[in-house]
């Protein structure tokens, strides 16, 4: 579809002045200051004293200069502080660029310089990734170079920057059309693509989570990065909602446990290889979990075996986001009516309000039941990305009324009750003998057997096939099986363009800080494998 047949370019998402930041802490101020806002280990703070805090942050931003619009680039681990200064960032209308930590010195410096950062702020344990490029970013202010946790040559010390500053609000007034944030994606070549979200989209994300449960009685726990949307998608409307926030600077599942029991967590939002760590704990039934209410998981799917331990010995209720970092696509799996209509392959229907297509590759639109391309609308759809016309433009489909959708580069199909069930990453997608192999099917029989615990299957290069199928398997610990005793069993349940060409134990999948299996880095380090192609 053209752009010129476009009756709107986004689903009309409202904006409430009343239920803003700046609104929104004045009343907390008021009516909860001797609630507890912020708890890191055996440390602390109430609403009172961290919107103290909050307010002698977004005063000394404003002293730099930063206004409205302008970007503040944060580099650290989870801490109370690291929460604090993104909050200042966003009181005083400024945009948030919550920088990867486990990236490259290159790909932060291509960050910042993307987003064009007036104000560095950065954890101890992060300052030597920065030496090799400080000296090149003029944009930074004076005296724009903030340590959250230490001192040196280039950092101002966090706590003597806020020294002088007053803890009176702001008062600035925010628009739904402001900059919320800019949150890069996890690419290793080139700039990664920025993703802006505005003031208005992030409204309806709170809003929708708190209609979901996330209240101002919510103790939510924070054991995913800052700087991912995973993380933001309960850290945000706990905020909002002035609830307590439960840090983890870097997730143990053992501590995780112990945080839940020790501070009554109603909240946590973890993805699917916390959850495997969690389950996996020998000692998981001794702890009192009973205060869960809600368990929230997202960044990648999490596999039906591992769903069904969730909902049947993890108390509180599951909820799985599908969804894209730009938005668009969206849905809503809850796994107990997951369980009850035998779904736990599925990541459910469309959020509410939201539509989900299935489309081919020359964007035709395909009925129910047919794999193809998903694309999705909805009130949370960002921006698009931060200076990347083309890419905006090649993630647009716009349906036969002129309605745009985003594309998701994820395959797919849509049952006849509507809810979608994921086959493969476009780019993932194995293509073998002029087939189309979806590395999911394959994964999916691979974990039946009870001796893995995890698979990853890639495309391997084949002369004669083009391409075929690389099975990477990680076993449990009690396991007996050999390699190609494995590759046969699995062969003999799948059909014959599917049949894996050779299958390898490792130790680990590689990761993202997220949990996504880095299925590149695979397809790159096991690629001299070609030469030994076979498909019997």
């Amino acid at each position: 579809m053209k752009e010129s047949s476009a009756v709107s370019k986004k689903v009309e998402v409202g904006f409430d002045p009343a239920l803003t930041l700046p609104v929104l802490l004045e009343v907390f101020r008021l009516q909860q200051s001797d609630k507890v806002a912020l708890i890191e280990g055996d440390e602390s703070r109430t609403w009172g004293e961290s919107i103290s805090r909050i307010y002698r942050m977004a005063n000394g931003l404003i002293a730099l200069g930063i206004a409205p619009g302008d970007r503040v680039a944060m580099l650290s681990r989870n801490s109370m502080s690291y929460s604090e200064m993104f909050t200042a960032t966003l009181v005083i209308g400024a945009c948030a660029v919550p920088l990867q930590s486990m990236i490259t010195d290159q790909s932060l410096d291509l960050m910042l310089r993307d987003s064009n950062a007036k104000v560095f702020i950065v954890a101890s344990d992060m300052a030597a990734m920065t030496q090799s490029f400080l000296a090149d970013h003029s944009q930074i202010v004076s005296g724009g170079l903030i340590g959250i946790d230490f001192s040196d040559a280039h950092f101002c010390a966090l706590e003597d920057w806020l020294s002088g500053q007053s803890d009176t609000a702001p008062g600035i007034e925010l628009n739904g059309d402001d900059e919320f944030n800019i949150i890069y994606s996890s690419g290793t070549t080139g700039i990664p693509k920025g993703i802006v979200h505005s003031q208005r989209t992030r409204q309806a994300l709170a809003t929708g989570l708190m209609n979901l449960g996330v209240t101002a009685e919510a103790i939510t726990l924070i054991a995913t990065p800052l700087y991912s949307n995973t993380t933001i998608t309960t850290w945000w409307p706990t905020v909002c909602a002035g609830g307590t926030l439960v840090i983890m600077p870097k997730f143990n599942a053992e501590n995780a446990l112990q945080l839940i029991q020790q501070h009554c967590v109603s909240h946590a939002m973890l993805v699917p290889v916390q959850y495997d760590r969690i389950m996996s704990l020998e000692n998981f039934s001794n702890y009192d979990l009973s205060s869960l209410q809600l368990k929230f998981s997202t960044s990648a799917p999490l596999r039906p075996a591992l769903k069904a331990a969730v909902i049947d010995h993890f108390q509180g209720e599951l909820i799985e986001f599908y969804g894209l970092t730009e938005g668009g696509v969206g849905t809503l799996f809850i796994g107990s009516i997951a369980r009850e209509q035998d779904k736990l392959g599925s990541v459910g229907p469309a959020l509410p309000g939201a539509s989900l297509r299935i489309i081919d590759e020359q964007g035709g639109e395909l009925p129910n039941g047919k794999t193809g391309e998903i694309v999705g609308r909805s009130g949370s759809m960002s921006d698009g990305y931060h200076n990347r016309t083309e890419a905006n433009n090649d993630m647009h489909w716009y349906d036969s009324e002129g309605l745009l959708y985003y594309k998701s580069g994820d395959v797919g199909y849509l049952d006849e009750d509507g809810w979608l069930f994921l086959s493969d990453r476009r780019k993932d997608m194995i293509i073998s003998g002029g087939f189309n192999i979806y590395a999911t099917d394959l994964e999916l029989v691979l974990l039946e057997h009870p001796d893995i615990h995890e698979a990853a299957v890639v495309a391997l290069p084949s002369r004669e096939w083009g391409e075929t199928p690389l099975a990477l398997v990680v076993l449990e610990s009690s396991a007996k099986c050999d390699e190609e005793s494995l590759r046969q069993w699995a062969n003999a349940k799948l059909g014959k363009v599917q049949r894996i060409s050779q299958l390898v134990f490792i130790d680990d999948l590689p990761k993202s800080s997220i949990g996504k299996v880095l299925k590149r880095e695979l397809r790159e380090s096991y690629a001299h494998l070609a030469k030994l192609d076979q498909r019997v």
